[in-house]
């Protein structure tokens, strides 16, 4: 994975988009900030920013993904890996459906998944040194570009989406007393059933994380 550093820009995921576009790049290839002045997080949310948190955005052609993986479950994917990665770490962080990251009963960073051609784009907000007040930040040490590294190396193993979601699975009641929303709706997670391909039903409807 080749990464581009960069001090300060507006969205990596926007800067990332547009390189891909402009077919300026060779992929699989990151983006990422010291400070991210106009970072959008879930349902076009602002994801505030605090220097030398995490900005990452990174893209991988469709076929480099794991044979047997959904688009539509790409967020749960690659949020379960880095929630893996951090766990290696030391961290005591869990995976809200789909793609919030948590300690304990707080928020301290998400993904988004976009598609860009044939291409899976994901860009990632985590508090990893200071979190904006109603966040929370890591519970471990660690530098920034380590966990970069540790990040794109479990990528990489290209585990399937089987094997990946069969962990997943043993962990999702930790959601029970939290929301989710689709459609302007909120949604409580402890009244839904989890599919095999990482999408929920409620009252006989299936929502996909669709971010």
């Amino acid at each position: 994975m080749q990464i581009l550093y960069l001090e300060c820009v507006d969205s990596t995921q926007k800067y990332l988009k547009e390189l891909i576009l402009k077919e300026e790049v060779s992929l699989p290839y990151a983006v990422v900030a010291d400070v991210q002045t106009d970072g959008v997080g879930s349902r076009d949310n602002k994801w505030d920013s605090i220097k030398n948190n995490l900005f990452l955005s990174f893209a991988i052609p469709f076929s480099e993904l794991p044979t047997d993986l959904k688009l539509e479950s790409a967020s749960i994917y690659f949020s379960y890996i880095l929630k893996e990665t951090l766990e290696e770490l030391g961290s005591k962080i869990w995976l809200k459906w789909p793609n919030d990251l948590y300690i304990c009963e707080k928020k301290i960073g998400g993904m988004i998944t976009n598609i860009v051609k044939d291409n899976v784009v994901c860009g990632v907000g985590l508090n990893i040194v200071e979190s904006p007040e109603g966040f929370t930040k890591l519970d471990i040490v660690l530098k920034r570009d380590f966990l970069l590294e540790r990040y794109f190396i479990n990528i990489k193993k290209k585990s399937l989406w089987k094997q990946v979601f069969s962990k997943y699975k043993l962990e999702f009641d930790k959601n029970q007393n939290f929301y989710t929303h689709d459609k302007n709706l909120i949604i409580s997670l402890g009244n839904v059933t989890l599919q095999d391909d990482g999408s929920i039903v409620i009252n006989g409807e299936r929502i996909y994380s669709r971010r």
